[in-house]
């Protein structure tokens, strides 16, 4: 890489970072804001599910705007957009106004995920991605183990509010990065301006493109695992296992350490192997790893002290699956697609994310027993997407 394309994937790694940072700081609040305003635990889960679906629903806009105008100016309204819609939860007086906030936010945020995948299409050659896109998860995924510990912090000092004033400086300090830093790179030439049923065409095409929904599915279902995960896990550890408050944000980042470190892993030490033939063998690994998860949650076998290391490394999968699908989605779509396939990724991302959310949330029992059901029942959808795959891939 040179040194611009190094800077570059780091602001698009803080870009990209603002999702994590809006789901995991507030996570250690979710018993707090539910007092707050007399909600229910499941009314408190939903305001994920709504930041999740408003990352199912904003991708749509942003992959063909970002084809035909280029990436800056979609980024500028998601930050603005995700700015504002901070300070409206900070303003929020109950939880059905907080949740519209939350969705709102959410399409802001999805701007730097969808557009930086998009950019790094744009910058690397095919052979190159998968270390960018290691790049890229080695920023974001710092998010998951600071987040929840400095949102545990606020909420001691200032309360929960604070979160999201906080939220909405780092977006306004994106705004800036974005204005000073970043340089375009979709080049006017390459741009294909389409109107709405242009880029129903276009979404169209993927749809009923084989290996674009084999992959762009096989990522959906694994990233589905992490989703659960951050739904039900400040209730199994703060709720059921009694983990302190203020000692949440360790057992969380913990996992998403395990997380980065196999990302990493991925992407440089395993970068010449078939991509293909590693995606597989993490789909196998998630599945049984969940399986035995299930197991320990259902016996409640040894307690926290089995529970915490079959959930570090059932998140650790995904840390292959996600970089992996992403560059087999992403690697044959360059040029005037490449937002628009990065953006429908996203959808079914996020969309099939925000049901294993809600799912969790509405299957709430005093126990880890649903958060590692719904894991596995999305882990074992994933080798089935495979079966999509034209015969020669």
């Amino acid at each position: 890489m040179t040194a611009p394309s190094r800077l570059m994937v780091i602001i698009l790694g803080v870009f990209t970072a603002l999702a994590p940072l809006a789901i995991d700081m507030y996570l250690p609040a979710l018993p707090v804001i539910q007092t707050d305003f007399a909600a229910t635990s499941a009314q408190a889960q939903i305001t994920l599910a709504a930041f999740l679906a408003g990352f199912a629903f904003g991708p749509a806009l942003y992959g063909p705007i970002s084809d035909g105008w280029g990436r800056k100016l979609p980024l500028y309204g998601g930050l603005g957009f995700y700015t504002l819609a901070s300070l409206a939860c900070v303003l929020a007086t109950d939880i059905e106004t907080f949740t519209i906030a939350r969705f709102v936010q959410a399409i802001g945020a999805c701007a730097g995920g969808v557009i930086g995948r998009a950019m790094v299409r744009d910058v690397y050659p095919p052979q190159d991605m998968q270390r960018a896109y290691a790049s890229l998860m080695l920023v974001m995924g710092g998010a998951p183990i600071v987040a929840p510990i400095l949102g545990g912090a606020l909420i001691g000092w200032f309360g929960w509010r604070s979160i999201f004033v906080t939220q909405a400086v780092l977006g306004g300090l994106c705004l800036v990065l974005l204005h000073f830093w970043l340089k375009e790179s979709h080049p006017p030439h390459l741009r294909r301006r389409v109107g709405v049923l242009g880029a129903l065409v276009s979404y169209g095409r993927l749809l009923v493109d084989r290996s674009f929904m084999g992959y762009a599915l096989a990522g959906s279902f694994g990233m589905a695992g992490l989703f659960t995960y951050i739904s039900g896990s400040p209730f199994v550890f703060i709720q059921y296992h009694h983990v302190p408050l203020d000692q949440f944000g360790w057992f969380f980042g913990a996992n998403a350490f395990g997380f980065i470190v196999a990302g990493q892993l991925n992407g440089r030490a395993l970068g010449k192997l078939d991509r293909h033939k590693v995606l597989v063998v993490a789909q196998v690994a998630q599945i049984g790893l969940s399986a035995l998860l299930l197991a320990i949650a259902a016996t409640d076998f040894a307690g926290l002290a089995a529970f915490s290391p079959a959930l570090f490394l059932t998140i650790a999968c995904i840390g292959f699956i996600a970089p992996n699908s992403s560059v087999l989605v992403m690697a044959p779509r360059g040029g005037a697609v490449a937002g628009t396939a990065s953006a429908l990724m996203g959808m079914l991302q996020f969309a099939i994310g925000a049901g294993a959310s809600a799912l969790v949330g509405l299957l709430h029992a005093h126990s880890a027993v649903p958060m590692a059901a719904v894991m596995l029942g999305f882990a074992l959808l994933g080798p089935l997407s495979l079966r999509m795959l034209p015969k020669e891939a």
